[in-house]
């Protein structure tokens, strides 16, 4: 048994909630880059041109690659050989707090979802918590702008409708969202589970980088021709047009009851944000 202190967990999710906010995942980096190389149509290109050097600004200047700083999305696992000294749940609160105060981020949660009184250091945050062989604490954090997070879906298709109702729903999810979610989009897809697992996929997907290749050699080959029917609609960088409307699209998929089919779809804006640390 390793101990591991609530206050080195605290500590870490604190850069963790800076360092995803400032600086854009490599992945993401270099297919934003590859769409700018064969982008056709000028406009389109000369905003992702805009796009490359507002995450190369932002890292420079150490402030926000967007003013939507976001929900704290964090996922830990936490080794069973591992004993924490403390409370995770109020680790992880206190460090979400002190990034976004000390890192001077925009701080967007309210309390209630009614009431809408803004908590005033952007928590709580939104806790995942996975056990795992080791004794080990690996802690993600994912801040989720809301203008993307607002285009996401969810819909309990019927078996019957199959891998052909999952690319009318992504699409569909993709139409109806245009401009909104600040495209070039990346779209994390969750299919199988239930009612709740299922949007945990879609969001657990948008982890997996865009430059690592699918195992499953189905999922990589309905992972390609999403993108390519999302890049097809034409709606392009800032819905304003071109070839370039979605850099990835991630499928995570899970057993499911023989008589339902879930999919999720979670819309994320080129900003997909997401930083890394093992204690």
């Amino acid at each position: 048994m390793r101990d591991i202190q609530a206050s080195a967990i605290a500590e870490t999710i604190s850069r963790l909630c800076v360092e995803a906010n400032l600086h854009l995942p490599a992945d993401v980096l270099r297919a934003l880059q590859s769409a700018r190389a064969a982008e056709p149509y000028a406009p389109a290109a000369d905003l992702l041109d805009i796009l490359i050097r507002n995450a190369d600004t932002a890292r420079e200047t150490a402030m926000p690659i967007c003013q939507d700083t976001g929900t704290a999305v964090v996922f830990a696992e936490v080794g069973q050989d591992a004993h924490i000294v403390g409370s995770l749940e109020e680790a992880v609160r206190a460090g979400v707090a002190r990034g976004y105060t000390d890192g001077l981020l925009r701080k967007s949660v309210v309390g209630d979802p009614l009431r809408r009184v803004n908590t005033g250091d952007n928590t709580p945050a939104v806790l995942h918590t996975r056990l795992v062989p080791g004794d080990q604490v690996k802690l993600t954090v994912a801040p989720k702008g809301c203008g993307s997070e607002n285009m996401s879906r969810l819909k309990m298709l019927v078996p019957a409708e199959g891998a052909e109702g999952v690319k009318r729903f992504v699409l569909e999810t993709v139409r109806l969202a245009g401009a909104n979610p600040c495209p070039p989009v990346i779209l994390g897809v969750g299919i199988g589970g239930n009612f709740e697992s299922v949007a945990l996929l879609a969001k657990q997907a948008l982890l997996r980088p865009l430059d690592e290749v699918t195992e499953d050699p189905y999922y990589r080959s309905l992972e390609a021709e999403l993108l390519e029917a999302v890049n097809a609609t034409g709606i392009g960088p800032q819905g304003l047009g071109g070839r370039t409307t979605c850099l990835g699209v991630r499928i995570c998929a899970a057993a499911t009851h023989i008589a339902s089919l879930p999919v999720a779809v979670n819309v994320s804006c080129h900003v997909t944000r997401h930083a890394t640390a093992v204690l």
